[in-house]
């Protein structure tokens, strides 16, 4: 059933409200009103909670074609594009340097399934840095980018990029062996149908693997609208473990592993929120610290160890999903 536009924030922005992706009646809880903390654009926007499954989401919400309102080109991920591979590609740390980073941080986190190279399609893949560190692996890679900027960025880099959303995208020449998404599900405004494109895109025994803030955590319960993940109002869904496997049920995959991510940044982040909350939105110190996840500190190093133990307990923020097409999975 189409969504119901019921109203406008600015010339730019339409809202509409929409029912819960995997058909639930239509009763749902309040769960909090939050606001644009990343740019400080105007707006206000509830969160509820389906009170059949349990999944949060942004409601009402901007449109599809008016959520851009949203997205400068100051936007993360769009930013610090890269000019050439060189530029994205890593450079191996002398062995000392890289037992010591070991020791403080743990081992490189493993972000896909580990199988031999094949081909790789990523969902959002913003500047190409992703696609690159694949690609040197040996991986066949190609993307898919709204943003035009970041898309003519990783052209340059010389990949197969479908720049515009994911629900344009034409089927791909040939399926994959791994398709990702990095803090991308959440942006979506049909997840369920996404899932069930991607899923046509995959070849027999294939992986997908996402990412995705986790409202299970502490965080969440903690700061509530303060939370630095909320990110409201780009993220129109809200996921936890159970709720993220509902959805991809739904759609049929089953959710293989669960891996939660060695990252202390939005615990930080929203203490900075908390701070700007009461100390005023021109404290430096506060907007230091709301800053903090977007930059490279050496204090990263004093909290590595936090961050390992916040992981292993679940405690994050964010996880990693690794999913199979459900007639696949054993």
């Amino acid at each position: 059933m189409p969504a119901i536009a019921s109203q406008r924030i600015t010339e730019k922005v339409e809202l509409e409200s929409s029912p819960c992706p995997l058909g639930c009646p239509p009763e749902d809880d309040f769960v909090l009103t939050g606001r644009d903390r990343i740019h400080d654009l105007p707006g206000e926007f509830d969160v509820i909670q389906c009170k059949t499954c349990g999944l949060m989401r942004t409601n009402p919400r901007p449109t599809q074609e008016s959520i851009g309102f949203y997205y400068p080109e100051s936007y993360g991920p769009w930013t610090a594009l890269p000019k050439n591979k060189s530029t994205v590609i890593p450079q191996p740390l002398p062995a000392w340097k890289q037992m010591i980073k070991n020791l403080i941080f743990g081992k490189p986190l493993v972000l896909t399934p580990p199988f031999p190279p094949g081909k790789m399609l990523e969902i959002g893949c913003g500047n190409g840095s992703f696609m690159q560190s694949m690609a040197v692996k040996g991986w066949q890679v190609q993307g898919i980018e709204s943003s035009t900027k970041a898309g003519e960025a990783v052209k340059e880099l010389g990949y197969p990029i479908h720049i515009g959303p994911l629900e344009s995208a034409p089927n791909l020449k040939e399926p994959v062996d791994l398709i990702v998404g990095w803090q991308v599900l959440e942006h979506l405004h049909h997840p369920l149908q996404a899932l069930q494109k991607m899923r046509g895109w995959l070849k027999p025994g294939g992986y997908l693997a996402l990412s995705m803030p986790n409202t299970a955590s502490f965080e969440f319960n903690l700061f509530k609208r303060r939370w630095y993940a909320l990110h409201l109002p780009n993220h129109l869904y809200h996921f936890d473990t159970e709720t993220v496997e509902k959805i991809l049920k739904a759609s049929g995959w089953k959710m293989e592993k669960v891996i939660h991510e060695r990252n202390i940044g939005n615990l930080v982040g929203s203490s900075g929120y908390f701070l700007q909350d009461y100390l005023g939105p021109t404290n430096r110190l506060a907007n230091y610290i709301a800053k903090f996840p977007g930059r490279d500190s050496r204090l990263k190093y004093f909290l590595a160890p936090i961050e390992r133990i916040f992981a292993y307990l679940g405690q994050t923020g964010r996880m990693i999903i690794w999913a199979k097409r459900l007639e696949d999975s054993t």
